[in-house]
């Protein structure tokens, strides 16, 4: 998988508790870094991606050697020809069934070892191409509340790198649309000319099957108070319609005055906000900063308020108790939860057939 990153990197190491730091990138917390990772055997190898892309990058995926043509050739078409390859592999020549993209940013305390485990268990689990954005995520080294309040620091810091990595995202998909649309307009011209009916036909036929997958955003805990603060911000590039579905997962931000963001939030699906009133480690987030840290949005079942916004209710579902993280492990037992995030992350309605509490604004699983 592909890991995008704003933390410090060592592009001479490949076990990425090594390549990756835990402090932003000394050129700045906006400064972005790529990287392929791929399991072997109980290790992760990882290879930080060159700013160019050498001859070997360029003939694994079809493009021009550099060498030989002159071409200046950016890691970003490398890794969109990765992409395209793995989300549909048809389009390249290759088989296998499509997967839909999930662009995954993580939580407080997470190390990008942790990373990568727990977007390869989400990858396995739902059958998506996951693509991690990694900040610094892990106290710089310090430990409990001195962490806590560290990784609130570095959210903060990366709210730049988080715009430009959905930018980065956007830019990609738009230029595998554009390479195909000069395709099949050429295409569509050779096989039926002036036929306008049958030419537009064909054209949305094509580009169906070109573009068959979903993108979609799955935040997690702390991962939510950056969207939040980048939402806030006036570097928010708010007519960018990246993501299908936005599922917000456990949100470590403040319940109160959630709508005035949320409602910012462009998508072409559903915004999911999830809840546990029992999630243990949201409640313990209060009790690091005292009566000054408000109910969390992941926590908390009032005050529902934002228009754009579905919320449903994981509380008191069996085998879901105090998770942070129902997303995974033990409440996967609950098949009504492994459902619903798997129709979430895969662009669909996750919605559909959940009975509905009025009185809260919210959804229930049953």
């Amino acid at each position: 998988m592909f890991i995008v990153t704003n933390r410090e990197v060592d592009e001479t190491q490949t076990s990425p508790d090594k390549a990756f730091g835990s402090r932003p990138n000394p050129l700045g917390p906006n400064e972005l870094r790529m990287a392929w990772a791929e399991r072997r055997g109980r290790r992760w190898h990882v290879q930080v991606l060159p700013d160019q892309i050498t001859d070997a990058m360029a003939a694994e995926v079809g493009l021009p050697l550099p060498s030989a043509s002159g071409e200046v050739i950016y890691a970003s078409r490398y890794l969109s020809r990765k992409i395209q390859r793995m989300v549909n592999p048809a389009t390249q020549g290759a088989k296998g069934a499509g997967r839909n993209v999930l662009f995954f940013v993580h939580g407080f305390n997470n190390d990008v070892p942790a990373v990568l485990d727990r977007a390869e268990q989400l990858a396995q689990t739902y059958g998506v191409e996951v693509v991690p954005f990694s900040w610094p995520a892990n106290g710089g080294g310090v430990k409990g509340v001195a962490s806590y309040k560290s990784d609130k620091r570095d959210a903060m810091a990366s709210v730049g790198a988080l715009d430009r990595a959905v930018a980065k995202l956007s830019e990609l998909l738009q230029a595998l649309h554009k390479d195909h649309v000069a395709h099949i307009e050429a295409e569509a011209s050779r096989r039926f000319g002036n036929d306008a009916e049958k030419w537009d036909r064909f054209f949305s036929a094509q580009a169906q099957k070109w573009c068959p997958f979903t993108v979609n955003m799955m935040l997690h805990s702390m991962g939510n108070y950056v969207f939040k603060h980048l939402l806030q911000s006036t570097s928010y590039r708010g007519d960018a319609l990246v993501f299908d579905n936005v599922v917000m997962v456990a949100a470590d931000t403040n319940n109160a005055g959630h709508a005035e963001w949320v409602d910012r939030i462009q998508c072409r699906g559903r915004i999911f906000v999830t809840i546990n009133e029992r999630d243990s480690a949201l409640a313990a987030s209060r009790l690091k900063l005292g009566e000054q840290q408000l109910a969390r949005l992941g926590h908390c079942p009032y005050s529902l308020d934002a228009r754009k916004a579905v919320y449903v209710d994981f509380t008191d579902q069996p085998h879901v108790s105090d998770s942070h993280a129902y997303f995974e492990g033990r409440p996967l037992r609950n098949a009504k939860v492994k459902a619903f995030f798997h129709k979430a992350l895969n662009g669909e309605f996750a919605d559909a057939g959940l009975p509905f509490d009025s009185g809260r604004n919210m959804y229930k699983l049953g």
